[in-house]
C-alpha cells in the first residue's frame, strides 16, 4: 500500500471539487510554516471536510471508505481491541472474519502502526478509512464506563473491607475532595455515564445481596452495575455529604441539590433518599445546565398546535394550563413559552418545585413545605410584586386553582400545569377541586396536553410486519386510512445501546377555549362541554398525533399503545 504523496492529496482533492488551487498553495505555505500535516491544515482551516479527505485517501489508496454513521458497529467485536490499543493506534474493529480482522483506521499512511497492531491482535488486517471524528464518537459510545463502573465499586468494597465495614465519618468529610478515593471515584463515573448515556435520573437501590445502579433512559430503567451491597452505606453517605443532607438522619426521607462538572457540563442535580429494608434508596434527578431549555419548535410540537399556543401565551391576562402524567415534559413545554416571553420591558414570577432549570431576568422561588411556603401563599405574594406573567408549577388544590384564576382576573397572565389525562378532563378536574364554573369559564384561555414517546434510532431502522392485535388498533383510530403506512422499528445496535430507540418528542393536543366552550362551563354542564370539546379537537388529538409518528416510521406501534390508553376495542 503506498503512501500518500502531498501533491498526489492535493491534486486529487481539486480534481473531486472539494478544493481550490488558491485554497491548496495557501495550505501548503502553513505547512511550509507550521510543519503540521497537510491534511490536518486543510481540514483546521475548513478547506475540506473530514469525510471528504478520508474519502480521497482511499480512493488514493484503493482501499474501501468505511461511514461509521451507517455501519451496524459490533461492540463485543470493537472491545478485541482495548480502548488503550483503539485509541494509541486510532483504529476501531469492525468485523471478525474468522482468519483476518476488517479494521477502520484514521490514518492509514503509516505501515508500521499497521504492522504492530497485527501483531498484537495475532492477525492480518484488511483496512478501510474512517473519519477521526465519527471514530472519536464511536469509541465513546462503545468503551463506556461500565468496566470501570465495576473495578471502582470493587475498588469501594475493598476499602470497606479494610475498614472493618466501619465508615469513618470524619476521615469522609476531611477527603471529600480526595479525587481518588474509590467511592468518589465510583460517583464521578457514574455521572460520566449518566451524561454520555443521556439519562435523566440515576437510581440507587440497595437490596439484600447487592447494591443496584439503574438509569432512567428515554423514560425506561436500564440496569448498570451490580455492586457488594456494603458499599451502598458509604456511597449514601458521600451523597448525603455532597447534597448538604444529614448523614445521620437514616430514618426519614430527605431532599437535597448537587451541582457538579461533568465532561464539561454543568449538571444540577436533584437528590431525595427514602430508607428501605436493606438501607436508603437514592434517587438523582439530573438537570443539565442549558440543555433543558428547549424551544418549542424542537418539542415535536405540530405547527398547527404551536400557532395556536403561541397565540395564546402572547394574551395579555388568563389562564394557560398544560397537562400531562408526570415525566411527560409539562415543565419544558411552559420553560419553552417563558423563554419566548422573557423580554426586558415583561416581570416574570415562578413558583416551582422544584425550580429545574435557572433562566436569567425571570424571578424563580422554590416552594419549601417545611415551612409552609407553598404554591397558595408564594401566589399571594407574588400579586404585591407587579408581575406581568406568572408561572405556578403545579396546581394542586382549590386555593391554589382560585387563587391562579383570580390573578388572571385582575390582568395577569398565568401559565401551570395539572395532572390530567387528557386537554378535555382539564376544566373537570378544575370543577371538581371546587372552583366555581364561572371563573373557569372567564379566565381559562387554553389547554395543551402532552406525552413523550421515544423515536426509532435512525442508525438501525427496518421495516416491520405488524401482528395482527397492532393492525386491529390502528384501525380502531384510523380506519383503513394507512395503506401506505411505514411500519418500522429499531433492531438495537452501538448507537443506541442496543435499545432500538435514540431519543424522545412530544405528542400533543391543544383546547382552545370558545364562547361555546366557556357557556358550557358556566352552566357547570360537564357532559355538554367534554362533547364539544372532543368535537373541537377531532383528528387533532394525541392520538392521532402518536399515529402520525408510527404511520411515518418514526416510532413504533408498541410504543404509541404505551402512551395511548383510550382506546377500547
Amino acid at each position: 500500500m503506498a503512501v500518500v504523496k502531498i501533491e498526489q492529496l492535493g491534486s486529487a482533492l481539486i480534481n473531486k471539487g472539494y478544493l481550490t488551487r488558491d485554497k491548496l498553495n495557501e495550505a501548503l505555505a502553513e505547512q511550509v510554516r507550521t510543519g503540521r500535516m497537510l491534511g490536518r491544515v486543510l481540514v483546521e482551516n475548513n478547506y475540506v471536510t473530514e469525510e471528504q479527505m478520508a474519502r480521497t485517501i482511499a480512493a488514493q489508496q484503493e482501499i474501501p471508505f468505511t461511514d461509521l454513521r451507517r455501519y451496524d458497529v459490533v461492540p463485543e467485536v470493537v472491545r478485541i481491541l482495548t480502548e488503550v490499543q483503539a485509541r494509541r493506534f486510532h483504529a476501531i474493529i469492525l468485523e471478525d472474519r474468522g482468519d483476518s480482522y476488517f479494521v477502520g483506521l484514521v490514518d492509514p499512511s503509516s505501515l508500521r502502526d499497521q504492522d504492530e497492531l497485527s501483531s498484537q491482535v495475532g492477525r492480518p488486517l484488511y483496512i478501510s478509512v474512517i473519519t477521526n471524528e465519527q471514530f472519536s464518537k464511536t469509541v465513546d459510545q462503545i468503551y463506556r464506563k461500565t468496566d470501570q463502573l465495576d473495578e471502582y465499586a470493587n475498588d469501594a468494597k475493598r476499602e470497606i473491607e479494610r475498614d472493618s465495614g466501619i465508615i469513618n465519618l470524619s476521615q469522609m468529610i476531611a477527603s471529600i475532595d480526595d479525587v481518588d478515593a474509590p467511592v468518589i471515584r465510583l460517583l464521578q463515573t457514574i455521572f460520566e455515564e449518566a451524561v454520555q448515556l443521556r439519562a435523566s435520573d440515576i437510581h440507587v437501590e440497595p437490596e439484600e445481596n447487592k447494591l443496584v445502579v439503574r438509569f432512567r433512559i428515554d423514560g425506561v430503567l436500564h440496569l448498570q452495575v451490580e455492586a457488594d451491597p456494603r458499599i451502598s452505606s458509604a456511597l449514601a453517605v458521600r451523597l448525603k455529604l455532597l447534597a448538604g443532607m444529614d448523614i445521620a438522619e437514616k430514618r426519614l426521607p430527605q431532599d437535597g441539590r448537587i451541582s457538579v462538572m461533568v465532561v464539561n457540563h454543568r449538571i444540577d442535580i436533584r437528590m431525595s433518599t427514602v430508607p428501605c429494608q436493606f438501607g436508603e434508596s437514592i434517587v438523582m434527578r439530573l438537570l443539565l445546565q442549558g440543555e433543558g431549555m428547549l424551544d418549542l419548535e424542537s418539542s415535536g410540537m405540530p405547527l398547527d398546535i404551536q400557532g395556536k399556543f403561541n397565540r395564546i401565551i402572547n394574551s395579555p391576562y388568563g389562564i394557560i394550563l398544560v397537562t400531562g402524567p408526570t415525566g411527560s415534559g409539562k415543565t419544558t413545554t411552559l420553560y419553552g413559552a417563558l423563554k419566548k416571553l422573557n423580554q426586558r420591558n415583561v416581570k416574570i414570577l415562578t413558583c416551582e418545585d422544584p425550580v429545574e432549570y435557572r433562566i436569567a431576568g425571570i424571578t424563580q422561588v422554590q416552594v419549601n413545605e417545611k415551612i409552609n411556603l407553598n404554591f397558595a401563599r408564594m401566589l399571594r405574594s407574588f400579586l404585591r410584586q407587579d408581575p406581568d406573567i406568572m408561572l405556578v408549577g403545579e396546581i394542586r388544590d382549590q386555593e391554589t386553582a382560585e387563587i391562579a384564576a383570580r390573578a388572571a382576573m385582575t390582568g395577569h397572565l398565568v401559565l401551570s400545569t395539572l395532572h390530567t389525562n387528557d386537554a378535555v378532563s382539564a376544566p373537570t378536574r378544575l370543577l371538581d377541586m371546587g372552583v366555581p364554573g364561572y371563573m373557569i369559564a372567564s379566565t381559562l384561555l387554553g389547554v395543551a396536553s402532552q406525552r413523550l414517546l421515544r423515536m426509532i434510532c435512525t442508525y438501525c431502522s427496518e421495516p416491520y410486519h405488524p401482528i395482527h392485535e397492532e393492525i386491529e388498533w390502528v384501525k380502531h383510530f384510523l380506519g383503513d386510512n394507512f395503506v401506505q403506512a411505514n411500519f418500522r422499528q429499531g433492531k438495537g445496535c452501538g448507537r443506541c445501546n442496543s435499545i432500538g430507540f435514540s431519543g424522545r418528542t412530544g405528542v400533543f393536543e391543544m383546547l382552545e377555549m370558545t364562547a361555546t366552550l366557556s357557556a358550557a362551563l358556566n352552566k357547570g354542564d360537564t357532559v355538554a362541554f367534554e362533547r364539544l370539546a372532543r368535537e373541537q379537537l377531532g383528528e387533532n388529538s394525541i392520538e392521532h398525533h402518536a399515529l402520525g409518528l408510527v404511520i411515518h416510521g418514526k416510532t413504533t406501534i408498541a410504543e404509541a399503545m404505551t402512551v395511548i390508553t383510550s382506546a377500547e376495542f
